[in-house]
This record gives C-alpha cells, structure tokens and sequence, in this order.
C-alpha cells in the first residue's frame, strides 16, 4: 500500500469536528485573553459538574509535557524529588524536562507498567538525611505508558501511603480517558479527584487539537500557580483555544464517548491477536496493546500499516506497540484483522 495505515499513536489526526465548529462558531467573538474568557470558564464548569468539589480550580495548558513540568516544578522546593516508575514518561520520555526544573527523580522498577506501595517505600527507606534528596511527590500517569491501568484499590492504596508519609500525588492524565472508559476497571473522574492531589485530563491524545486541564483536587496547592503558568511561558494570551477544546469535548460527555471508540477498536485487535495465539506483554486494558510477535509476521504487517517495535526480546521476537485512536477507521481495524488471521492460517 502507498499509504500505510497507521497504528503509532493516538495523535495522529487533527481534531474532532466538534472541537472545530466551537472554534469556528466563536471565532469572532470578542473575550478576555489569559483564559479569563467565557468558553473556558464554561469549560471548567462542565469539568467541575465531575468532581465532589465544584470549585475544583483548574488550568488548562498546551501539552503533556508541559503539564508535568510545570505541576512538578510548583510543588516542590528546590531540594525535593520525585518518585516514579523506570518507564515514568517523565524518567524517559522529556529529554530530562523534570531535571532541568532542578528535581531529582527516583526511579523504581515497574510491576505491569506501575509504580507500587512497596516501591515508593523502598525509595523512602534509602533517602533518609539531609545528604540526598527529599521524596516528596509520586508521579504515575493512568493509562500507564504500558498501556495498564491503576485501579480504584491500588490507587487508594498508593494515596493513603502518600498522605501517611506526607507525599504529595501527582496523576499525569494524557490518556486519562482510555482509562476513565476501559471495560476492565471502574473509574470515575471523581475517584481521580479522591485520590491524587493534582491530576489533568488530557485532550491531546483524546480528540484535541491540543491542550490538558490541570486539576488541583487539593486546592490549597494552587496558590500562586497562575504566575508559574506565566513565568514559565504557558500562559496563552488566547487562551479561549484550549478552553474551546474541552468546551467541546465536556459539554455532551464527547470527552468519554471518543475513549469508548478508541479502547473498543483496540480490543477488537487484542481479541484477534490472542484468537490467532499471540501472547502479550501486558493484558490489553486500554487503547494501548503490547502483543508478542515473531518478527516475520512483524515484517509482513509493516507492509500495510505502521506501528512500533518496543523491545526486542530475542532474535525470533519483540513486543510491538499498536495504539487505536479516537478516529481509528473501523474499516482499516477489519483489514489488520483480516492480516492477522490470514497470517494464522
């Protein structure tokens, strides 16, 4: 084929068609820059309607990335670091964002993508003076960057640990909701809240052109982040842009229903891997699948479609990253599995 499709990422596409009619029927309409501006305080409302507190403050910014720096460079002094997992996208996927804010992350190993009760203890149990580093946050993102998700007892479990010890939790919500609507676990954004101090929800890889909403479920935590916002270049003179996003994505619950596609289509493909007897690194949970396969069945499908090779584990196999988005074709969804079986017989 002389266009692949594509199984990269769930940012492939531009936006969804709502998101462009908000910003098109509000294009020329006349509002207070620095996202003071009535789209977005709509926004933060419909937000808000899913929270036990409903003046949660909330910010929105541009990116991932961003988002993480910026929560991580706020809270903590300059002598604190972070916890996280060795497959933390702030451990190996920021080109060192957190440390060049000046913090420390501490890493530890992953149980199925997640950062454990016993992990972050470990961490607390080495770093005991004023000779090393202070742990003082915990960083996980849900979905995980292996695709698996924290359910409502680990995270409780993880958040009663960090308020017994005086951590604080910082929940990176890229795919927040992949997670929100997997079939295999029951989450609410209000069990999110319950739990973490800080979270964000994320439009980039759910339908937005661009932008997270940075929730402050501890609002004493957010004192004084509007200036962090601007210091750090984050603050959008138009910020009406990202509140547009999740105007749209919050008004009629588009936010969950573009998850349901995304994580739907990707179980469709797990179900056809593991009918044609292929083993994964981790139980398909989410959009996000990590099947096991031999690298001339690899080669085969790189032939129509594009999709990462994540690790290699021996000369005959790999694990393969395959992502489905809120856009992902049904029709492209039945030709990979129609490859798959093909390649079983």
């Amino acid at each position: 084929m002389e266009n692949k499709i594509s199984f990269k990422n769930d940012y492939s596409e531009g936006a969804h068609p709502r998101i462009l009619e908000v910003l098109s029927e509000t294009n020329l309409q006349q509002e207070p820059g620095y996202g003071y501006d009535r789209i977005s305080e709509k926004a933060k409302t419909y937000i808000n309607s899913h929270l036990a507190n409903q003046d949660t403050p909330i910010y929105f910014v541009s990116g991932g990335t961003q988002a993480n720096v910026l929560v991580i460079s706020h809270l903590l002094k300059p002598y604190e670091s972070v916890i996280a997992t060795d497959t933390g996208h702030i451990h190996v996927h920021e080109t060192g964002a957190i440390e060049y804010a000046g913090h420390k992350i501490n890493t530890v190993p992953h149980i199925n993508g997640k950062l454990t009760v016993e992990g972050i203890q470990s961490v607390l149990d080495l770093h005991t003076d004023e000779h090393m580093v202070k742990p003082a946050l915990v960083y996980i993102s849900q979905t995980t960057e292996l695709g698996s998700i924290y359910s409502k007892e680990e995270l409780q479990s993880i958040s009663n640990l960090c308020r017994e010890k005086g951590l604080k939790l910082f929940i990176d919500g890229a795919r927040m909701a992949s997670a929100l609507c997997s079939e295999k676990v029951s989450l609410e954004i209000r069990d999110i809240a319950k739990y973490a101090d800080v979270f964000y929800l994320g439009a980039t890889k759910n339908g937005g052109l661009l932008g997270e909403a940075i929730v402050f479920a501890n609002p004493e935590l957010a004192e004084g982040f509007s200036y962090a916002l601007k210091q750090k270049g984050a603050l959008m003179a138009k910020g009406r842009l990202l509140g547009a996003q999740f105007y749209a994505l919050f008004e009629e619950q588009l936010y969950f229903e573009l998850a349901k596609h995304a994580n739907r289509q990707a179980m469709r493909i797990a179900e056809a891997l593991q009918s044609a007897g292929f083993r994964f690194a981790l139980t398909p949970e989410s959009n996000q699948l990590f099947p096991i396969l031999p690298y001339n069945t690899i080669n085969i499908l790189f032939e129509d479609f594009e999709f990462y090779v994540w690790e290699k584990l021996n000369e005959q196999e790999a694990v393969v990253r395959i992502v489905c988005s809120w856009a992902t074709n049904e029709n492209d969804v039945d030709l990979f599995i129609r490859k798959i079986k093909d390649l079983s017989r």
